[in-house]
């Protein structure tokens, strides 16, 4: 199944002008606006540089969670960067995917037992080569002000629930509560109203977006109240896959036709993650067709475009040049008007 970029993408852009605010679109408003309204955008699938865009055919290119990676992704053209987020001793938060720096930077130890100003000379590092940047480890609010206006910004919160307010805080300090997304793990109707209790610190400013996982939802109408509850325009959707089981021929029921019916009932969008985790079998989140099948099995088709087929309008990936490359070879791609 292939689209083409429609005529009505002009037509929307002409009467934001007629509206006089054209002045005032950015990059990052663009994008929230195709996010807000899931169905107008069917035709177009938007791309989550995974740790910020790290990785290209299979390589690591630079430091994870760096500044210089955002911009990378940014001029790829990508819609969102997916951040992680720790907090120093002193309650400053950084962006940094494990609880130890030894991995990404030049320094040793646990994170929150430093304090920030013990972190300074700390440089991050390219993960497999060890080449050391020039870059110290940036602190959210710098990875914030280096997105708004270019990119959304997906939060991974290594916290737990209690810091989601002082994220917020910080988003909203630049203006761009908007310009984030904040998740939490949902699987029942009592884990909706926890959730919900929780985001009552955080902000109603502030989009959130539930996590599904199909080992513990498999119900088309669930999908629907989660989302539902939080006013969510996507849902990060799980499809587990275990080591030596075959690919997943349907996507499971989290993509299943009645999933899709509820995500078109409810406007919003099915999101997959074609990333591996470290450490873990590859594509463990995407029913195996994740990135190493697209790169390393050169089958872009049954990775990207499978998902594609079954409804995904979200791609999450650690390989988003070639994915957005592929995407646009083959139709899922509608140009933006950066003219302003």
């Amino acid at each position: 199944m292939r689209f083409a970029a429609p005529i009505f993408a002009a037509l929307v852009l002409a009467a934001v002008a007629v509206n006089g605010i054209a002045a005032e679109t950015t990059r990052s408003s663009q994008i929230l606006g195709r996010l807000q309204d899931a169905n107008q955008w069917r035709n177009h699938i938007m791309v989550v540089a995974h740790r910020a865009g790290w990785k290209e055919n299979g390589h690591i290119r630079m430091a994870e969670n760096s500044l210089a990676s955002i911009r990378y992704a940014i001029g790829l053209g990508a819609e969102i960067v997916e951040m992680d987020i720790r907090k120093t001793a002193d309650g400053q938060l950084i962006v940094l995917h494990d609880s130890w720096l030894d991995r990404t930077t030049t320094c040793k130890g646990e994170v929150d037992r430093r304090r920030f100003d013990a972190l300074q000379d700390c440089r991050l590092v390219v993960e497999g080569t060890g080449e050391i940047t020039e870059e110290p480890i940036p602190t959210l609010k710098q990875a914030l002000a280096t997105a708004r206006g270019r990119i959304l910004v997906n939060i991974d919160n290594k916290l737990g629930p209690d810091a989601l307010a002082q994220i917020a805080a910080e988003a909203r300090a630049l203006g761009m509560t908007d310009g984030i997304l904040i998740k939490e793990n949902v699987w029942n109707t009592k884990r909706i109203d926890d959730t919900r209790a929780m985001l009552a610190s955080v902000g109603a400013d502030v989009p959130f977006m539930p996590i599904l996982a199909d080992d513990a939802v498999h119900d088309a109408r669930f999908m629907a109240q989660a989302t539902r509850a939080f006013s969510a325009f996507a849902a990060e959707l799980v499809t587990w896959h275990q080591t030596g089981a075959p690919l997943t021929d349907r996507g499971g029921p989290l993509f299943s036709a009645k999933a899709r019916a509820a995500a078109i009932a409810g406007n919003w969008h099915l999101w997959v993650n074609t990333y591996p985790i470290v450490n873990r079998p590859g594509a463990m989140l995407a029913g195996g067709r994740g990135d190493e099948l697209a790169v390393f099995g050169g089958q872009p088709e049954e990775v990207y475009g499978f998902w594609a087929d079954r409804g995904a309008t979200i791609i999450q990936t650690d390989e988003p040049k070639l994915v957005i490359e592929w995407l646009e070879a083959n139709g899922y791609r509608v140009p933006y008007d950066l003219t302003n």
